[in-house]
């Protein structure tokens, strides 16, 4: 990794990303943005080998940096370095390309050496979050085959997967609400699920969504 990008908006946690990028990997060049729109145009500027992004951000949401990363140059690694560690978050970012999760609240080696890791093929992610992933897995078991899901349902599954409310669906297929309504409520039915969460999780899991794997 030798040209990395850290978008964090609080100073002092921004320069102590910078410390523990620079241990990780020696001699790297780092870009600090504190914003989206300093992210997005960085982005556009520079190619990166990767990305440390924080979620909350005075003037947005740091996925939107990260799908414009992976949009302009998929094989950035892109690592949410961020403090909230709640489900709908982590199906977000693993929706819109994360290839790791790493929780601030961990001593300073310990995120160094996870990032270390990712030249061996190890994803970069805080046991805590690794778990929740597990968890859900455990719970909900695996997602039901894709022949299960109409043509049209895997098409609204996999804008949902990107984030997208029910109009917005609907807009982008050139259906009504309740068309899209309805559609939504047999894919909950046929994966067994309950929640847009849920079934962004699937979606990036069924390769629907970029960053997603074929199951």
């Amino acid at each position: 990794m030798t040209h990395l990008l850290i978008l964090e908006d609080i100073p002092e946690t921004r320069a102590w990303l910078c410390e523990i990028a620079l241990a990780a990997f020696p001699g790297c060049t780092v870009r600090e943005e504190s914003t989206v729109r300093g992210g997005l145009t960085a982005a556009s500027a520079e190619a990166f080998d990767l990305a440390m992004i924080d979620l909350g951000l005075p003037d947005g949401s740091g996925l939107d940096v990260l799908r414009r990363l992976k949009d302009l140059k998929p094989e950035t690694v892109c690592i949410v370095t961020t403090i909230m560690g709640d489900d709908a978050w982590i199906v977000g970012a693993l929706s819109a390309g994360a290839n790791g999760y790493l929780l601030k609240d961990q001593p300073k080696d310990i995120l160094t050496r996870q990032l270390q890791q990712i030249a061996d093929g190890v994803p970069a992610l805080s046991p805590s979050i690794a778990r929740r992933i597990m968890d859900h897995f455990r719970l909900t078991g695996p997602a039901a085959p894709e022949e299960s899901l109409t043509p049209r349902e895997r098409d609204v599954l996999a804008l949902i997967g990107r984030g997208m409310r029910n109009n917005e669906v609907a807009r982008s297929l050139g259906l009504s609400d309740n068309t899209v309504a309805g559609y939504i409520k047999g894919i909950y039915r046929k994966l067994g699920i309950s929640s847009r969460a849920e079934a962004s999780w699937h979606a990036t899991r069924m390769g629907l969504t970029p960053g997603g794997e074929r199951a």
